[in-house]
């Protein structure tokens, strides 16, 4: 049960969470990405409750700071937040202080004097959640941050897999569509990797990073390729990332009818996959664009799945960034 912090805390192997902030998953470690997938697993037996909630961090603060619009992620931290008793704290740019010139560092310390504990930040700039992290007391959580890096994504993604996989050594996962410009993908690369998965990053040649081939000692293998059709053959995973239209007016894309033609998953591509392939994506989709219509909402899809999974991982991470600091 979840009442007592000190029960979950440590749970993974003996690991324990000692980091202060969570801005990218490039430097977690194996121990470190078990005990959140552990102590998720707890999370998501707190949600299948009849009440689903827990006191566990009554007291605490959570502030949401967004200076890009989301949907899912800032609804799912903030039930997660309540969930496990906390208060919650919701900021926009528009609106609040940022419109009047208001330096990022002085909206945490702003943020941190008011008694915040922990601040979930999105922000338009790679590196931004990076800057805050160094200039307040308050933990930091990355919800997103330029092109650079989506953190809980990657982990909610992960926790996805292994619910049905088991585990995700081995296993062949595909990403497909604008790698270039994707924080998903690169956090995904990270956690896949570092416990051992075989990753293919997928797209057309203006859309994947000629210099982001990531390696883990010890861990799984990356390789890129702009042939999706051979890419999809067995794999376990396929994950589509959205494309974005101002892609196509840059001149990246020749069109979306030819980047329908390389890239979308549909039925006959899927088909290539192992039988019974998870197909994911972190959302917002363009049906019709990156999956069609029949394998988006098919028997395969684990989209709506990664949404409610997405609430037990940032309860979980919540939950252990918080008590780390009660520690």
């Amino acid at each position: 049960m979840l009442d007592a912090p000190a029960r979950l805390a440590g749970t993974a192997g003996g690991a324990a969470w000692t980091r202060k902030d969570l801005l990218d998953t490039d430097s977690l470690s194996r121990e470190e990405i078990e005990l959140v997938l552990e102590t998720a697993r707890s999370m998501k037996e707190v949600r299948s409750r009849p009440v689903a909630k827990v006191p566990t961090l009554r007291g605490v603060t959570v502030a949401t700071l967004f200076y890009e619009q989301s949907t899912r992620t800032r609804a799912s931290f903030e039930v997660a937040a309540k969930s496990l008793g906390a208060d919650v704290v919701n900021l926009t740019a528009s609106g609040s202080s940022v419109e009047k010139g208001e330096s990022l560092i002085d909206t945490v310390r702003t943020l941190e004097a008011i008694g915040t504990d922990v601040i979930v930040m999105r922000h338009f700039r790679s590196g931004a959640p990076y800057l805050a992290a160094r200039h307040t007391g308050a933990s930091i959580i990355n919800g997103g941050d330029g092109t650079h890096a989506h953190p809980t994504q990657a982990l909610l993604d992960l926790f996805t897999m292994v619910n049905h996989l088991g585990s995700v050594e081995g296993r062949r996962v595909v990403i497909v569509g604008d790698i270039l410009h994707s924080r998903v993908a690169r956090s995904n690369a990270w956690t896949l990797l570092r416990l051992g998965a075989e990753v293919t990053l997928c797209g057309p040649a203006t859309l994947l990073p000629r210099w982001f081939v990531p390696e883990v000692p010890g861990g799984g293998r990356c390789t890129v390729t702009t042939d999706f059709d051979r890419a999809i053959e067995g794999a376990d995973v396929v994950m589509a990332l959205r494309m974005q239209k101002e892609r196509q007016q840059r001149g990246l894309i020749p069109s979306l009818r030819e980047y329908i033609a390389g890239y979308q998953v549909n039925a006959q591509r899927l088909g290539r996959a192992a039988p019974g392939a998870l197909l994911m994506h972190p959302g917002p989709m363009n049906e019709g664009v990156e999956l069609s219509p029949d394998v988006a909402h098919g028997a395969q899809s684990r989209i709506e799945e990664q949404v409610a999974n997405g609430v037990a991982v940032r309860m979980a991470l919540l939950y252990l960034i918080a008590a780390r600091s009660r520690a």
